[in-house]
Protein backbone atom coordinates (compact mmCIF):
# COMPACT_ATOMS: atom_id res chain seq x y z
CA UNK A 1 0.00 0.00 0.00
CA UNK A 2 1.36 2.95 -1.03
CA UNK A 3 -0.70 5.71 1.51
CA UNK A 4 -2.44 4.48 4.31
CA UNK A 5 -4.51 7.22 6.15
CA UNK A 6 -5.95 6.16 9.33
CA UNK A 7 -8.54 8.09 11.99
CA UNK A 8 -7.44 11.66 10.10
CA UNK A 9 -9.04 14.20 12.12
CA UNK A 10 -8.50 18.35 11.59
CA UNK A 11 -9.72 20.41 14.45
CA UNK A 12 -10.13 24.62 14.03
CA UNK A 13 -11.27 27.21 16.77
CA UNK A 14 -14.53 28.78 15.70
CA UNK A 15 -17.01 30.89 17.89
CA UNK A 16 -19.07 28.35 19.01
CA UNK A 17 -15.81 26.22 20.29
CA UNK A 18 -13.01 23.86 18.55
CA UNK A 19 -14.68 22.36 15.82
CA UNK A 20 -13.78 18.27 14.19
CA UNK A 21 -13.67 20.04 10.41
CA UNK A 22 -12.27 16.11 9.51
CA UNK A 23 -13.73 14.09 11.37
CA UNK A 24 -11.86 10.34 11.90
CA UNK A 25 -11.20 9.55 7.80
CA UNK A 26 -9.76 6.43 6.33
CA UNK A 27 -7.93 6.52 3.14
CA UNK A 28 -6.27 4.18 1.47
CA UNK A 29 -4.27 4.43 -2.00
CA UNK A 30 -2.82 1.15 -3.54
CA UNK A 31 0.65 1.32 -5.83
CA UNK A 32 -0.55 2.60 -9.14
CA UNK A 33 -4.17 3.05 -8.54
CA UNK A 34 -6.36 5.85 -9.34
CA UNK A 35 -8.48 6.71 -6.17
CA UNK A 36 -11.04 9.72 -6.46
CA UNK A 37 -12.59 11.26 -3.65
CA UNK A 38 -16.05 13.23 -4.35
CA UNK A 39 -18.05 15.54 -2.17
CA UNK A 40 -19.56 18.52 -2.30
CA UNK A 41 -17.78 22.05 -1.68
CA UNK A 42 -16.78 22.79 1.53
CA UNK A 43 -16.90 18.91 2.54
CA UNK A 44 -13.17 18.91 3.83
CA UNK A 45 -11.34 17.46 0.32
CA UNK A 46 -8.89 19.88 -0.18
CA UNK A 47 -7.91 19.98 3.52
CA UNK A 48 -6.87 15.38 3.51
CA UNK A 49 -5.02 16.72 0.09
CA UNK A 50 -3.25 19.51 2.23
CA UNK A 51 -2.69 17.52 5.43
CA UNK A 52 -1.25 14.84 3.35
CA UNK A 53 1.44 17.31 1.60
CA UNK A 54 1.93 19.41 5.16
CA UNK A 55 0.21 22.73 3.92
CA UNK A 56 -1.76 22.97 6.60
CA UNK A 57 -1.29 26.22 8.75
CA UNK A 58 -1.11 26.28 12.71
CA UNK A 59 -4.46 27.02 12.87
CA UNK A 60 -5.40 23.51 11.92
CA UNK A 61 -4.98 20.78 14.48
CA UNK A 62 -4.24 17.86 12.57
CA UNK A 63 -4.20 14.43 14.33
CA UNK A 64 -4.19 11.15 13.03
CA UNK A 65 -3.59 6.78 14.05
CA UNK A 66 -0.99 7.31 11.22
CA UNK A 67 -0.59 8.64 7.81
CA UNK A 68 1.63 6.51 6.25
CA UNK A 69 3.67 6.97 3.05
CA UNK A 70 5.52 3.96 1.82
CA UNK A 71 5.82 2.98 5.55
CA UNK A 72 6.87 6.26 6.58
CA UNK A 73 4.78 8.10 9.05
CA UNK A 74 4.38 11.69 7.35
CA UNK A 75 3.20 13.67 10.72
CA UNK A 76 6.42 12.53 12.54
CA UNK A 77 8.87 13.83 9.95
CA UNK A 78 10.28 16.91 10.29
CA UNK A 79 10.18 19.58 8.17
CA UNK A 80 13.21 19.17 5.94
CA UNK A 81 12.22 15.12 6.00
CA UNK A 82 9.17 15.70 4.90
CA UNK A 83 9.83 18.36 1.73
CA UNK A 84 12.31 15.91 0.47
CA UNK A 85 9.58 13.38 0.02
CA UNK A 86 7.08 16.05 -1.36
CA UNK A 87 9.70 17.72 -3.98
CA UNK A 88 10.41 13.83 -4.98
CA UNK A 89 8.01 11.20 -4.53
CA UNK A 90 4.44 13.51 -4.12
CA UNK A 91 3.16 16.51 -6.15
CA UNK A 92 -0.09 18.20 -6.33
CA UNK A 93 -2.35 19.89 -8.34
CA UNK A 94 -3.75 22.72 -7.21
CA UNK A 95 -7.49 24.40 -8.37
CA UNK A 96 -6.49 27.76 -8.28
CA UNK A 97 -3.20 27.06 -10.59
CA UNK A 98 -2.58 30.68 -11.68
CA UNK A 99 -2.43 31.62 -7.94
CA UNK A 100 0.51 29.01 -7.40
CA UNK A 101 2.67 29.83 -9.81
CA UNK A 102 5.30 32.83 -9.08
CA UNK A 103 4.63 35.73 -10.67
CA UNK A 104 8.19 37.04 -10.89
CA UNK A 105 9.97 34.32 -12.85
CA UNK A 106 9.06 33.63 -16.34
CA UNK A 107 7.48 30.22 -17.39
CA UNK A 108 10.53 28.39 -18.63
CA UNK A 109 12.21 29.09 -15.46
CA UNK A 110 9.73 28.30 -13.55
CA UNK A 111 9.63 24.51 -15.17
CA UNK A 112 13.22 24.25 -15.07
CA UNK A 113 13.50 24.43 -11.61
CA UNK A 114 10.84 21.38 -11.62
CA UNK A 115 13.25 19.02 -13.35
CA UNK A 116 15.40 17.06 -10.76
CA UNK A 117 19.06 17.09 -11.64
CA UNK A 118 19.03 12.97 -11.06
CA UNK A 119 17.73 13.28 -14.57
CA UNK A 120 20.58 15.13 -16.40
CA UNK A 121 23.44 13.74 -17.22
CA UNK A 122 26.85 14.95 -18.49
CA UNK A 123 28.72 18.67 -18.16
CA UNK A 124 27.14 21.60 -16.95
CA UNK A 125 26.16 23.01 -20.39
CA UNK A 126 25.37 19.66 -21.75
CA UNK A 127 22.82 20.26 -18.64
CA UNK A 128 21.66 23.17 -19.41
CA UNK A 129 20.55 22.01 -22.75
CA UNK A 130 18.84 19.03 -21.12
CA UNK A 131 16.93 20.53 -19.26
CA UNK A 132 15.63 23.32 -21.66
CA UNK A 133 14.61 20.20 -23.77
CA UNK A 134 13.15 18.59 -20.71
CA UNK A 135 10.53 21.55 -20.52
CA UNK A 136 10.05 21.81 -24.14
CA UNK A 137 8.80 18.49 -23.96
CA UNK A 138 6.79 18.55 -21.08
CA UNK A 139 4.73 21.91 -22.36
CA UNK A 140 4.21 19.73 -25.04
CA UNK A 141 3.31 16.76 -23.36
CA UNK A 142 0.06 18.98 -22.04
CA UNK A 143 -0.96 20.20 -25.13
CA UNK A 144 1.03 23.44 -25.07
CA UNK A 145 2.69 23.60 -28.89
CA UNK A 146 3.65 27.09 -28.99
CA UNK A 147 6.82 26.54 -26.37
CA UNK A 148 9.29 29.51 -27.07
CA UNK A 149 6.09 32.19 -26.23
CA UNK A 150 5.48 29.77 -23.28
CA UNK A 151 8.40 29.74 -21.54
CA UNK A 152 9.01 33.52 -21.96
CA UNK A 153 5.33 34.17 -20.60
CA UNK A 154 4.53 35.71 -16.91
CA UNK A 155 1.64 33.88 -14.82
CA UNK A 156 -0.21 36.93 -14.99
CA UNK A 157 -0.33 36.43 -18.66
CA UNK A 158 -1.95 32.96 -18.82
CA UNK A 159 -5.52 31.98 -19.09
CA UNK A 160 -6.97 29.67 -16.17
CA UNK A 161 -6.43 26.94 -18.55
CA UNK A 162 -2.73 27.52 -19.86
CA UNK A 163 -1.82 27.98 -16.29
CA UNK A 164 -3.60 24.85 -15.11
CA UNK A 165 -1.80 22.89 -18.15
CA UNK A 166 1.72 24.11 -16.22
CA UNK A 167 0.95 23.55 -12.96
CA UNK A 168 0.09 19.91 -14.29
CA UNK A 169 3.57 20.33 -16.01
CA UNK A 170 5.43 21.00 -13.41
CA UNK A 171 4.20 18.59 -11.09
CA UNK A 172 4.62 15.56 -13.16
CA UNK A 173 8.50 16.55 -14.20
CA UNK A 174 9.71 14.31 -11.89
CA UNK A 175 7.35 11.66 -12.31
CA UNK A 176 5.99 11.28 -8.47
CA UNK A 177 5.30 8.23 -7.14
CA UNK A 178 1.43 9.44 -5.93
CA UNK A 179 0.30 12.66 -7.31
CA UNK A 180 -2.90 14.60 -5.94
CA UNK A 181 -5.01 16.45 -8.09
CA UNK A 182 -7.74 19.03 -6.51
CA UNK A 183 -10.08 19.30 -8.85
CA UNK A 184 -7.62 20.06 -12.05
CA UNK A 185 -10.29 20.93 -14.57
CA UNK A 186 -12.88 22.45 -12.90
CA UNK A 187 -11.53 25.78 -14.80
CA UNK A 188 -11.23 24.26 -18.57
CA UNK A 189 -13.43 23.46 -21.36
CA UNK A 190 -14.98 20.08 -21.76
CA UNK A 191 -13.03 19.34 -24.57
CA UNK A 192 -9.41 20.35 -22.65
CA UNK A 193 -10.60 18.53 -19.47
CA UNK A 194 -10.48 15.64 -21.70
CA UNK A 195 -7.13 16.32 -22.74
CA UNK A 196 -5.72 16.95 -19.41
CA UNK A 197 -7.58 13.42 -18.35
CA UNK A 198 -5.93 11.67 -21.36
CA UNK A 199 -2.74 12.94 -20.31
CA UNK A 200 -2.70 11.87 -17.03
CA UNK A 201 -4.48 8.19 -18.06
CA UNK A 202 -0.75 8.41 -19.93
CA UNK A 203 1.25 9.00 -17.04
CA UNK A 204 -0.57 6.79 -15.32
CA UNK A 205 -0.13 3.21 -17.66
CA UNK A 206 3.57 4.84 -18.49
CA UNK A 207 4.87 5.16 -15.38
CA UNK A 208 2.51 3.70 -12.89
CA UNK A 209 1.90 6.49 -10.97
CA UNK A 210 -0.63 6.35 -8.38
CA UNK A 211 -3.37 9.48 -8.38
CA UNK A 212 -5.89 10.73 -5.82
CA UNK A 213 -8.07 12.50 -7.67
CA UNK A 214 -10.56 15.11 -6.00
CA UNK A 215 -13.71 16.00 -7.44
CA UNK A 216 -17.55 17.42 -6.75
CA UNK A 217 -19.13 15.89 -9.74
CA UNK A 218 -19.95 12.12 -9.68
CA UNK A 219 -20.35 12.77 -13.47
CA UNK A 220 -16.67 14.20 -13.93
CA UNK A 221 -14.45 11.52 -12.52
CA UNK A 222 -11.81 9.84 -14.81
CA UNK A 223 -12.71 6.82 -16.69
CA UNK A 224 -9.88 4.63 -15.55
CA UNK A 225 -10.57 5.58 -12.16
CA UNK A 226 -10.27 2.12 -9.97
CA UNK A 227 -11.81 3.29 -6.55
CA UNK A 228 -13.94 5.98 -4.92
CA UNK A 229 -14.26 7.62 -1.75
CA UNK A 230 -17.12 9.35 -0.84
CA UNK A 231 -16.94 12.58 1.72
CA UNK A 232 -19.52 14.47 3.62
CA UNK A 233 -19.21 17.37 5.83
CA UNK A 234 -15.94 16.01 6.90
CA UNK A 235 -17.02 12.51 7.12
CA UNK A 236 -16.19 9.74 4.74
CA UNK A 237 -19.75 7.88 4.02
CA UNK A 238 -18.52 5.06 1.65
CA UNK A 239 -15.52 3.84 -0.28
CA UNK A 240 -15.22 1.39 -2.78
CA UNK A 241 -14.49 -0.47 -6.07
CA UNK A 242 -15.95 2.29 -9.15
CA UNK A 243 -17.71 -0.14 -10.62
CA UNK A 244 -19.34 -0.85 -7.66
CA UNK A 245 -20.08 1.94 -5.94
CA UNK A 246 -21.16 3.57 -8.99
CA UNK A 247 -23.71 0.59 -10.04
CA UNK A 248 -24.66 -0.70 -6.41
CA UNK A 249 -24.14 2.37 -3.52
CA UNK A 250 -24.77 1.14 0.40
CA UNK A 251 -24.92 4.61 1.30
CA UNK A 252 -27.76 7.16 0.94
CA UNK A 253 -25.26 9.73 0.22
CA UNK A 254 -23.60 8.35 -2.85
CA UNK A 255 -27.60 7.34 -4.04
CA UNK A 256 -28.60 10.64 -3.54
CA UNK A 257 -25.39 12.00 -5.55
CA UNK A 258 -25.73 9.34 -8.33
CA UNK A 259 -29.47 10.28 -8.99
CA UNK A 260 -28.79 13.24 -10.46
CA UNK A 261 -25.10 12.80 -11.78
CA UNK A 262 -24.77 12.60 -15.63
CA UNK A 263 -24.69 8.82 -15.32
CA UNK A 264 -28.14 8.75 -13.81
CA UNK A 265 -29.22 11.81 -16.53
CA UNK A 266 -28.64 9.98 -19.60
CA UNK A 267 -31.18 7.26 -18.41
CA UNK A 268 -34.30 9.62 -17.89
CA UNK A 269 -36.83 10.45 -19.71
CA UNK A 270 -37.05 13.77 -21.17
CA UNK A 271 -38.46 16.51 -19.08
CA UNK A 272 -37.73 13.93 -15.87
CA UNK A 273 -37.75 15.79 -12.54
CA UNK A 274 -34.30 14.97 -10.91
CA UNK A 275 -34.54 13.62 -7.07
CA UNK A 276 -32.92 16.09 -4.67
CA UNK A 277 -31.53 15.79 -1.38
CA UNK A 278 -33.36 18.52 0.82
CA UNK A 279 -31.78 20.72 2.94
CA UNK A 280 -27.90 22.02 2.65
CA UNK A 281 -24.77 21.10 3.94
CA UNK A 282 -24.27 22.26 7.28
CA UNK A 283 -21.87 25.18 8.49
CA UNK A 284 -18.78 24.43 11.14
CA UNK A 285 -20.92 26.40 13.71
CA UNK A 286 -23.84 23.72 13.13
CA UNK A 287 -22.46 20.29 13.08
CA UNK A 288 -24.93 18.05 13.48
CA UNK A 289 -24.62 15.36 16.25
CA UNK A 290 -23.50 11.91 14.84
CA UNK A 291 -24.25 11.57 11.49
CA UNK A 292 -23.65 14.74 9.82
CA UNK A 293 -25.92 13.70 7.08
CA UNK A 294 -28.75 12.78 9.21
CA UNK A 295 -31.08 16.01 8.96
CA UNK A 296 -31.16 15.92 5.26
CA UNK A 297 -31.40 11.93 5.32
CA UNK A 298 -34.36 10.35 3.94
CA UNK A 299 -33.61 7.49 6.34
CA UNK A 300 -32.73 8.78 9.33
CA UNK A 301 -33.85 7.60 12.20
CA UNK A 302 -32.69 8.20 16.46
CA UNK A 303 -30.23 5.96 16.20
CA UNK A 304 -28.32 8.19 13.48
CA UNK A 305 -27.11 10.63 16.50
CA UNK A 306 -24.41 8.51 16.86
CA UNK A 307 -22.30 8.30 14.26
CA UNK A 308 -21.83 4.24 12.63
CA UNK A 309 -18.92 2.52 12.54
CA UNK A 310 -16.60 1.79 9.45
CA UNK A 311 -19.31 -1.85 7.70
CA UNK A 312 -17.07 -3.69 5.51
CA UNK A 313 -18.95 -5.64 2.68
CA UNK A 314 -16.20 -7.26 0.96
CA UNK A 315 -14.48 -4.56 -0.54
CA UNK A 316 -16.79 -2.00 -0.06
CA UNK A 317 -16.96 0.07 3.26
CA UNK A 318 -19.72 2.37 4.39
CA UNK A 319 -20.59 3.95 7.36
CA UNK A 320 -24.59 4.18 7.73
CA UNK A 321 -26.94 2.72 9.90
CA UNK A 322 -29.39 2.22 7.28
CA UNK A 323 -27.61 1.04 4.50
CA UNK A 324 -28.98 0.56 1.00
CA UNK A 325 -28.89 -1.70 -1.83
CA UNK A 326 -28.15 -4.78 0.32
CA UNK A 327 -28.54 -8.10 -0.60
CA UNK A 328 -31.38 -10.04 0.92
Amino acid sequence: MLLDIRNLTIRTQTSTGLVNVLDRVNLQINEGEIHTLVGESGSGKSLIARAIMGFLSPRWQVTADRVWFESTDLLNLTPQQRRNIIGVDIAMIFQDAKSYLDPNITIGEQLSEAVLDRDLTGSWWQRRGQRKQKVITLLHRVGIKNHADMMQSYAHELSEGAAQKIMIASAIAHRPKLLIADEPTSTMEPATRQQIYRLLAQFHARYGMSMLMISQDLGAIMPQTERISMIYSGQLMESGAADALLTRPHHPYTEALLSTSLYRQAESEPRTKLPTLAGVEPTLQHLPIGCRLGPRCPYAKPECINFPSQTKLRDHHFACHHPVNLED
